[in-house]
């Protein structure tokens, strides 16, 4: 299936409740408004009133999940809702602010379910953590409210410590240096009421064309003079490629070009490290009738026969932590490859 259309990118906020999450994003929409961008928001509410929603203003199309989590109960949702804020209001970008309450890794595979049916690309993790609620809950170090916080840090491709006010200086450097522990790929910017002074890393999420998770490029505060953060630097990593190979990548995603074999396709699954943890989507074999959807976790796939109903993208999205994204992408390639041969021979 030749695919032209060009990727929405798509941003998960995440972090603990009260972090400043909302905060965040109303100015990242005013960031994209003054672009002249249109952006959409889905918000997720564990009750039945979505306040914050009401912050954004009547010109945001959004899309509200009430009375449940993304990562559980209506996680299946969420594929649906994205399509649908395409299909009717065609954004140029779109936010999905989670409740506090919600696991990452989990959310990300609703995230996926969209990916089946329109052109998105998710292009970062931005956790937004409570300095003084970090600290506090380190020390006690138990309970399951730290061991979420933990997760979201753990994800992030973007990290904000927030409310660094708060923090007297040998505060400030024992929350860096937790975060620094709990995600050493990803240097984390001290804020105020989450304000940011370079937004240079959401430009190239929109310019950036392909599968490819964005974070900042450069440190723009004393937060993030940490001694390993220059190998994040953009002209670093173009120097160092060969060095630097195991990118901090969330998720992957490919949409096929072409029919591929499905024996090849099973030997790439069964060839997957051990941290990519999910993977899903659509695919179109040389040597079969029918179109399948495929779902792989920790080293078990399934195949099942589909006859969409509409429009489905052949597509394949991988989830995971530092893998090597460039050499996933080649493995895909060349299966599209080798299928288009396959085809020329018969």
């Amino acid at each position: 299936m030749e695919h032209h259309e060009r990727l929405i990118p798509v941003h998960l906020l995440s972090g603990f409740l009260g972090s400043g999450k909302t905060t965040l994003l109303t100015r990242m929409l005013d960031y994209y408004k003054e672009q002249g961008l249109k952006p959409a928001v889905i918000m997720n509410e564990l009750g039945d009133t979505n306040l914050d929603g009401q912050l954004l203003g009547e010109e945001v199309p959004m899309a509200e999940m009430l009375s449940g989590c993304i990562c559980c109960s209506i996680r299946g949702d969420l594929g649906m809702e994205i399509s649908m804020l395409i299909d009717e209001h065609r954004p140029d970008v779109i936010f999905i602010e989670s409740t506090g309450a919600a696991n990452p890794m989990e959310t990300l595979d609703g995230v996926t379910e969209a990916a089946l049916y329109k052109p998105i690309d998710l292009r970062s993790v931005i956790t937004v953590v409570d300095g003084p609620e970090l600290l506090a809950r380190s020390r006690s170090g138990k309970g399951r409210t730290f061991k979420l916080m933990q997760e979201q840090i753990r994800c992030a491709t973007v990290l904000l410590l927030n409310k660094s006010d708060k923090l007297d200086p040998e505060q400030l450097v024992e929350a860096q240096q937790l975060l620094g522990d709990l995600n050493p790929h990803v240097p984390a910017t001290a804020t105020v009421r989450c304000a940011i002074d370079d937004w240079s890393w959401l430009e190239r999420a929109m310019s950036t064309s392909g599968a490819e998770t964005i974070r900042p490029s450069k440190p723009n505060n004393e937060a993030n003079e940490r001694g390993h953060l220059h190998e994040h630097n953009d002209e670093y990593r173009h120097e160092h490629a060969h060095h630097h190979s195991h990118d901090h990548v969330m998720v992957v995603t490919h949409y096929w070009q072409s029919p591929i074999s499905s024996e090849a396709f099973e030997e790439l699954l069964q060839q997957l490290p051990d941290n990519i943890y999910r993977a899903k989507g659509i695919v179109t074999f040389t040597d079969a009738p029918s179109r399948f959807l495929f779902q792989y976790a920790y080293r078990e796939s399934d195949f099942m026969r589909i006859e969409p109903q509409g429009k489905v993208n052949d597509v394949a999205v991988f989830i995971g932590e530092h893998f090597e994204k460039d050499w996933l992408l080649r493995q895909l390639k060349k299966l599209e490859e080798q299928g288009r041969d396959q085809q020329s021979e018969h």
